[in-house]
């Protein structure tokens, strides 16, 4: 069983400024999916998910449930890299139903670019 434990949290600003100056993207269904290679051995998940987006705090947190419920679910599947998940400004139109379709499209793409070793 896969678990979202604190090692799987990115939480220092110099890797999330690393992952948006290098990263390779994915983008669509409301998100934006940063990635690029880490050094830890596993992958990571960072959010980045905007007030001007979803205005209230209780959408902002369902968002990152459901994001990182989707990471914890393919994180065996992923490479040793460090993403980070950005909302859009239409992610606001978007039914839990759809963001859960476009996160399973994005983790496809990205394991797609990050053929793991």
């Amino acid at each position: 069983m896969a678990r979202f434990s604190r090692a799987m949290k990115m939480n220092s600003p110099r890797d999330f400024s690393r992952v948006f100056r290098q990263a390779k993207r994915a983008g669509g269904g409301g998100l934006t999916i940063l990635t690029v290679e880490n050094t830890v051995g596993h992958p990571r998940l960072g959010l980045a998910i905007a007030k001007k987006h979803l205005k209230f705090a209780h959408q902002r947190n369902r968002l990152k449930r459901i994001i990182r419920e989707s990471f914890r679910q393919h994180q065996t599947d992923l490479a040793n890299i460090d993403i980070v998940v950005l909302s859009r400004p239409d992610v606001k139109q978007r039914e839990s139903i759809q963001i859960w379709a476009a996160l399973e499209q994005h983790w496809l793409t990205v394991i797609a670019q990050w053929q793991k070793s």
